[in-house]
């Protein structure tokens, strides 16, 4: 690895995975008139006031040490406390036992005044600007009530086709950031290697399958930036569509962002967005150069592709088999640890509220329940999955994670070869988490899978692989 970049244990900031002197040469990277564009239409429409590279951009998605201090008082005052949530003794319920109950009494198709009352007193008890407990209620209860009505699958299409921009989108980020380890960890650990194993490539091409708004890049054309020779960076943005007549109007808009990041440091960029169903991409789609050093990334995105239970061959062998005949120098496939795909309604609620709980419980651990960020990321993200996930079914149940040792069989059956991460990440990144996180969350290593969790059950997991 490049000595510029092995930086200590001690300068390791993971929420920005960047250089703490970046920030001279920001100044002196400014965009300059006189400097061309990037020869690609997508990026040639009016930039747009969310794409400009703002100051608030700068301090989530780069280093340039204004933020440090305060991300690490915030992380040190709840990392050994107690939990951010008072709990008053009086009319204790057992929420999580009232909603499984619930959920039978609805999969029960002759049950359904037991599953009114049953809701009637969960409503009763929870809110969303509760504990953790009576949040995870609230939007449970709403995904219970849409099944039982049977409009879920409406409902989640409303919710879905709601527009969020990057801006606030961003500050949600910025929280989850500064509040846990889930996006930081495996956003460092995969630019970290990318970094290493393209070290001496003049060109990399990174294949992005979920890019959303890109907020991992910037730190790595940043780093890129420091490099003697810097590469050409190429970046295709892979999303789904989005309803309406700009499919790929959101993915368009991370590729003018990325770009501007790339101007301001002197990289030369190109970037392609495809929005499409991804069992349907072709591989003269993302325009291969055999010269370029190859990446794949995937981080989490994976469990909106369907199983075998929906069709006879699943998304997930179409686009494990697409990536196989891509052939990339190394794919990094970071995944949701769940385990809520069954098709029986009853075993999928048990283990989809086991896995929120965890989620609801660890951000009423580590956030004050007043915090308005803390409201987007349980209401448009967990809620939203979890609405997914109870009320809707068919080919319209898009949230279908598997677990870290599901994939390991899937990629080994598609022909890849898992390989470690470099022991020097791995050994900064669990050292990261132990010494400045909440002592309940979980780092640790099986089968060459990086797996980070909350109280002993495990989140999300990270890996990296080649083609056979």
């Amino acid at each position: 690895m490049d000595p510029k970049f092995n930086t200590s244990v001690n300068e390791f900031h993971p929420e920005d995975q960047s250089i703490s002197s970046s920030s001279d040469l920001l100044k002196s990277n400014e965009p300059r008139c006189d400097r061309p564009r990037p020869e690609n239409s997508e990026l040639e429409a009016v930039y747009t006031e969310s794409t400009v590279c703002s100051e608030e951009f700068d301090r989530v998605l780069l280093c340039t040490g204004k933020k440090w201090d305060e991300l690490a008082a915030y992380r040190e005052s709840t990392k050994n406390g107690a939990s951010m949530e008072t709990r008053k003794n009086d009319d204790v319920v057992d929420l999580p036992s009232l909603l499984i109950s619930c959920a039978q009494a609805i999969a029960a198709a002759d049950d359904c005044p037991n599953a009114t009352e049953l809701l009637k007193q969960i409503r009763q008890r929870s809110s969303p600007f509760g504990d953790g407990n009576q949040r995870l209620a609230h939007y449970f209860a709403d995904a219970l009530e849409a099944r039982l009505a049977g409009i879920g699958n409406d409902i989640y299409k409303v919710i879905s086709n709601r527009k969020t921009s990057a801006a606030d989108f961003l500050k949600a980020y910025d929280l989850y950031l500064a509040s846990c380890p889930f996006r930081r960890i495996p956003n460092y650990v995969s630019t970290m290697t990318i970094m290493s194993k393209a070290d001496n490539a003049t060109r990399i091409h990174i294949i992005d399958f979920g890019i959303l708004y890109g907020f991992q890049w910037p730190a790595l054309i940043q780093r890129i930036a420091f490099k003697a020779g810097p590469p050409k960076l190429r970046i295709t943005g892979i999303e789904f569509p989005q309803p309406g007549f700009r499919p790929a109007e959101r993915i368009e808009e991370t590729g003018r962002r990325l770009a501007n990041y790339a101007e301001r440091f002197n990289i030369l960029f190109e970037y392609q967005a495809i929005a499409k169903k991804w069992e349907t991409i072709l591989l003269e789609d993302l325009m291969l150069d055999k010269n370029d050093f190859l990446v794949v990334n995937c981080l989490y995105r994976c469990k909106n592709l369907h199983d075998e239970t929906e069709l006879e061959e699943s998304s997930k062998t179409i686009v494990l088999n697409l990536i196989r005949k891509i052939n990339p120098d190394i794919f990094i496939h970071g995944i949701v640890n769940g385990a809520y795909s069954a098709p029986s309604f009853v075993t999928r609620f048990h283990e989809v509220l086991s896995y929120f709980s965890a989620l609801f419980d660890m951000l009423g651990t580590t956030v004050p329940r007043e915090i308005p960020e803390r409201l987007l990321i349980e209401r448009d993200i967990f809620g939203r999955e979890a609405l997914n996930v109870i009320a809707c079914e068919g080919l319209e149940r898009v949230e279908r994670p598997e677990t870290y040792k599901q994939w390991q069989l899937r990629n080994l059956r598609a022909m890849f070869t898992q390989i470690p991460f470099e022991r020097e990440i791995m050994k900064r990144s669990i050292e990261a988490v132990r010494s400045s996180y909440h002592k309940d969350f979980v780092i640790d290593e099986e089968d060459q899978w990086l797996l980070l969790g909350w109280k002993g059950r495990i989140i999300y997991a990270l890996s990296c692989w080649t083609p056979t």
